[in-house]
């Protein structure tokens, strides 16, 4: 069962400076290396699972499947020879392409569907990897933590500041293009914020009982065990991962991979030829 997670979706500007990004790790001299894409997504669906969710238009309106070729169209310059998504079953999703494939399944307003199927069927020779991992998301246990050492007006202020970002990058969807909104998401300013929130949620905490480092924990789990789902995919130096995600992993994924010297890390900005991020439709 999949556990709610923040789903910051990289828009948080919280008055506290945010970590910067990892640097990469220093290549391996004289060895070529295989590459990996993570794109940060909202969750197009709909699917209400985090504690705060963007509430987004139908993606497969005629206005929004214009846009959402201009994505895949950016994304096949990458040209990616696996394409990992945010699914937990393999065999389910083996049948989902093959009925795709054969023309018996009509795309849903899930980014897994939008976005995997599509653009693996466009390459042809691509396949789609399943490569979640399920994990604890303990922040009942924070908001007790909070509740009893009489720190709940700080941590309330906190989670309202976090759903008000969640709430301006829907607004800031409905007047741009699906490719400028994740440009937006998948800037290294905003992904290095979406990660300094959960070292402001780490701040609650005291000896003997850590709830804040605790949720942090477990979130940094799930993400490692991801990246470690992802690194089976990598079997030689010419292959080209592309990772599709929610948003709220992207900066850890990022981290991770970045982190692996015999990877080169690669983002959306770098094939993207088009106006810039912020421009109005």
């Amino acid at each position: 069962m999949r556990v709610p997670t923040l789903c910051l979706v990289a828009v948080m500007a919280m008055g506290s400076r945010a970590p910067a990004q990892i640097a990469p790790a220093a290549s391996v001299p004289g060895v070529k290396r295989a590459e990996v894409l993570v794109l940060g997504v909202y969750h197009m669906a709909n699917p209400g699972r985090d504690v705060f969710n963007m509430q987004v238009d139908d993606v497969r309106s005629p206005r929004r499947q214009e846009e959402i070729a201009e994505l895949i169209a950016v994304l096949r310059k990458f040209n990616p020879t696996r394409i990992a998504v945010e699914h937990d079953s393999q065999e389910r999703l083996n049948e989902r392409f093959r009925q795709y494939l054969a023309g018996n399944y009509a795309l849903t307003a899930n980014e897994i569907d939008q976005l995997g199927l599509r653009l693996a069927k466009e390459l042809g020779d691509t396949a789609v990897h399943a490569v979640d991992a399920d994990g604890d998301f303990p922040l009942p246990r924070l908001i007790k933590y909070a509740k009893a050492t009489g720190q709940s007006a700080s941590l309330d202020s906190l989670m309202a500041q976090i759903g008000a970002r969640v709430r301006a990058q829907n607004e800031y969807l409905k007047t741009h293009t699906v490719l400028q909104t994740l440009r937006s998401m998948n800037a290294d300013e905003n992904v290095a914020q979406d990660v300094g929130a959960y070292y402001l949620l780490a701040r609650y905490g005291e000896p003997w009982d850590y709830p804040g480092p605790d949720l942090l924990a477990e979130w940094y789990r799930r993400n490692i065990r991801i990246y470690n789902n992802v690194m089976k995919l990598v079997t030689t130096p010419e292959d080209r991962v592309l990772v599709i995600y929610g948003a709220g992993h992207l900066g850890w994924l990022r981290q991770a991979f970045a982190a692996n010297p015999m990877l080169r890390l690669r983002t959306l900005e770098e094939f993207v030829t088009t106006a810039p991020r912020d421009a109005g439709r």
